[in-house]
C-alpha cells in the first residue's frame, strides 16, 4: 500500500488514532494534570473525535492539546497530507500549492505551513557538530538571502540582504543560524560554540576565521579568491550543496521570505537535510519525525499573521515615473 492511500490520511478517526500512537505511545496523558490512569475514552458522550476525559481531574482533552494543532479547526487527516507534503518535498512547499491540493483558504495554507516548520525545528544545539559519532570534519560558511526589513534594494554587496550561517558536517548534520552581520564578532562565538573542539573546520578563506577561532583538531581553508575550490579533501562542497538546495527552494518554491519567519524556513531545510534518505531516513519517517516534533509548542495565528496585517495596512510602494 502506497503511503498516500493510507487511511490516516482521508479517515478522521484513523487520523487521531494513527496521531495518538505517535505522540502516546505507552497510552493517553492529560494534559491538565499529568495523569495517566484513570482515563477513559468519551465515545457517545462526545460528539468530538478523540475526546478523553480525565477522572483525576475531570477535565476532557484530546491529542491535539498541548501542540501545533490546539485550537485548530483544520481536520486531522488535513493536517497529516501537509506534513507529508513538506516532510517528502526536497526544496518545499508553497502555500498557494496547498491551498489548491488541500483545498483549504490560502491564509489557512500559509499558517499550515508555518506550523509545520515549527514542529519541524529541533530547538536545541546540542550535541556540538563533528563530535564522537561524527565525520570529524566540519564546514562552516554564509550566504545572503532576501532583503532586510527598510533596507533598499542596492546593487553588489550583501549589507542589506538577510545573512546566513551554515554549519555543515561532512555525510552528517546541518545547523544554520539568521545572523545579523558577517562580522568575526558575530560568527566565531557561534562557530566555536557549536563544533565539537575534536572536529577539523574548513573554510573558505575570508578573513572572519583568521581571528579567534577557537582551538579545534584543525582548521583548513579553500582559497576561493584565487580560483582554488578543492585541494585534497579540504573543500566546502557541502555546505555550498546545501545552500544550493536552500536558495533554490526559498527562490524557486517560496520566493520571497520575509526576515521575521527567516528562521522557520531554516529549521524545514535543516530538518529535511538532517532526516534525508542518505542518513537512512526515507518521506514516510521523515514525516513521524515531524509530527513528533508538533508535542509541546505553539504558534497562534495571531503571532504568525502579523506581518499580513501590517504589510495591508502598509502604504504601497512609490511608482517609478
Amino acid at each position: 500500500m502506497s503511503v498516500i492511500s493510507d487511511a490516516r490520511f482521508h479517515d478522521e478517526q484513523a487520523a487521531y488514532d494513527w496521531v495518538e500512537a505517535q505522540l502516546w505511545s505507552d497510552g493517553p496523558i492529560c494534559p491538565h494534570c499529568g495523569s495517566v490512569e484513570r482515563i477513559s475514552k468519551m465515545g457517545g458522550m462526545s460528539t468530538r473525535i478523540g475526546t478523553y476525559k480525565c477522572y483525576a481531574c475531570r477535565k476532557p482533552f484530546t491529542v491535539k492539546i498541548g501542540t501545533i494543532f490546539e485550537k485548530s479547526h483544520v481536520h486531522m487527516h488535513i493536517w497529516l497530507q501537509a506534513f507529508h507534503l513538506l516532510a517528502s518535498s526536497k526544496k518545499g512547499f508553497s502555500a498557494n500549492q496547498l491551498h489548491r491540493i488541500l483545498k483549504v483558504s490560502l491564509q489557512t495554507a500559509w499558517f499550515i505551513g508555518h506550523r509545520v516548520r515549527e514542529a519541524m525545528r529541533s530547538g536545541s544545539l546540542a550535541p556540538p557538530l563533528g563530535g564522537p559519532g561524527g565525520s570529524g570534519v566540519v564546514e562552516a560558511d554564509e550566504t545572503f538571502i532576501g532583503r532586510k526589513k527598510g533596507e533598499p534594494k542596492r546593487r553588489g554587496g550583501g549589507a542589506h540582504k538577510n545573512a546566513v550561517l551554515a554549519l555543515v558536517e561532512r555525510k552528517g548534520r546541518v545547523r544554520t543560524v539568521h545572523i545579523d552581520d558577517v562580522k568575526a564578532a558575530t560568527i566565531l562565538p557561534i562557530v566555536n560554540e557549536n563544533i565539537s573542539k575534536e572536529a577539523r573546520v574548513i573554510t573558505d578563506d575570508a578573513a572572519t576565521y583568521y581571528h579567534k577561532l577557537g582551538e579545534f583538531a584543525g582548521h583548513a581553508t579553500v582559497a576561493h579568491a584565487a580560483g582554488e575550490y578543492v585541494r585534497g579533501d579540504v573543500h566546502t562542497n557541502s555546505v555550498e550543496g546545501y545552500f544550493s538546495i536552500f536558495k533554490r527552494g526559498m527562490k524557486g518554491v517560496y520566493q520571497h521570505c520575509d526576515e521575521r519567519h527567516l528562521h522557520r524556513y531554516l529549521s524545514e531545510f535543516d530538518f529535511r537535510y538532517n532526516n534525508r534518505v542518505r542518513l537512512g531516513v526515507n518521506d514516510e519517517q521523515r514525516a513521524v519525525c515531524a509530527i513528533k516534533g508538533a508535542k509541546g509548542k505553539r504558534l497562534t495565528y495571531r503571532t504568525a499573521s502579523r506581518k499580513m496585517r501590517d504589510d495591508k495596512a502598509a502604504p504601497p510602494p512609490p511608482q517609478s515615473s
